[in-house]
């Protein structure tokens, strides 16, 4: 009698598993989660994003070489390029200039949006590009407008074939296409009109 109540005992569990399990699978096929695993990514799409992004990157003696700040960064899986939106760069020089006391001031560069190719060699900056170099000893202030702005942090350097705006006052320059190096000794070419 005492093992014919232990095995009625246990088949009411295994019974009672046995339901629990069906109805969970139930629920699952109800939900689609079993199509949503095992249906394919789509292509172009995003693996890891953050808003109100910041980034610092320092040079081989621990001193600030660049910083990004930007509204929203997103990665993208099928192609691992970076897209950027209302991106602000800080690009810093390493060393000061025989003829300056301090270091120069930083470059601050900042877009509508942004593009950083996966090995982080090509940054392209689209729509309405600011550069700005705050005045300081032994340095001129200069901004230059422009758009549609390739950038090589790696480099130093930027070019545009769109319309280029430099303003030093009290002068203004104006020209389409522009190539710059931004690192000492900066260099910067107004290419026609």
């Amino acid at each position: 009698n005492y093992l014919f109540n232990m095995s009625l005992r246990d088949y009411k569990l295994y019974l009672y598993l046995l339901v629990v399990s069906s109805i969970s699978w139930w629920l699952v096929e109800i939900t689609g989660l079993i199509e949503i695993m095992h249906g394919q990514i789509p292509p172009h799409s995003a693996d890891y994003f953050s808003k109100n992004y910041t980034k610092w990157e320092m040079n081989e003696f621990g001193l600030l070489k660049n910083k990004l700040i930007a509204d929203q960064l997103t990665h993208y899986s099928d192609d691992a390029t970076t897209h950027i939106t209302a991106p602000v760069m800080f690009f810093y020089n390493e060393k000061p200039t025989p003829w300056a006391t301090t270091s120069a001031p930083p470059w601050v560069v900042n877009s509508e949006t942004g593009i950083l190719s996966a090995d982080g060699t090509d940054l392209h900056l689209n729509g309405k590009v600011n550069i700005n170099r705050e005045k300081a000893i032994g340095f001129s202030a200069l901004t230059i407008n422009t758009s549609e702005l390739k950038v090589n942090p790696q480099t130093s350097y930027a070019e545009t074939k769109e319309w280029a705006e430099l303003i030093s006052p009290p002068n203004i320059t104006t020209g389409t296409g522009m190539n710059m190096t931004y690192s000492d000794p900066v260099h910067l070419e107004l290419l026609a009109k």
